[in-house]
């Protein structure tokens, strides 16, 4: 077993991303290849391992930082918007494709969503790595 900050960010990814597709709860929704992957955007994605790509992105993401929510994820993946003469203004990225991937890792029993925090406000902070999630992405070689 490798440590996950040892490899590679983008070979990790790609692995990562082969190794998702061979596990059922991680399902290309149709409603996907016909949206943008935000705001930013001007046309829909067109890479077909888009989905899996991004889950394994998501799952580093929350091994690296423990917690993370979807906000924080919106600002990681959105970029700045095209806005003709005027200048150019950051955009986050799309929350559905996001909040479905988490869904997704839930269901497969990677990720939980975080218990209350002390010093934290009350609501829900965030996904969290079980067990079983951190395993999968150590084997990752």
């Amino acid at each position: 077993m490798t440590n996950v900050y040892e490899m590679n960010p983008n070979e990790y990814n790609l692995k990562l991303a082969e190794a998702l597709k061979k596990i059922p709860e991680f399902k290309q929704p149709d409603w996907s290849r016909l949206v943008k992957s935000g705001a930013s955007k001007e046309r829909p994605i067109d890479d077909p391992d888009f989905w899996h790509k991004r889950a394994g992105s998501i799952l580093r993401q929350i091994y690296k930082k423990k917690i993370v929510g979807v906000n924080r994820l919106r600002t990681k993946y959105g970029s700045k918007k095209n806005r003709g003469m005027k200048p150019e203004e950051f955009r986050k990225g799309s929350g559905k494709i996001i909040r479905t991937i988490l869904q997704q890792a839930d269901k497969a029993g990677f990720t939980e969503i975080a218990k209350d925090i002390k010093d934290v406000r009350s609501k829900k902070p965030g996904r969290q790595l079980t067990k079983k999630g951190k395993d999968f992405l150590e084997a990752i070689n």
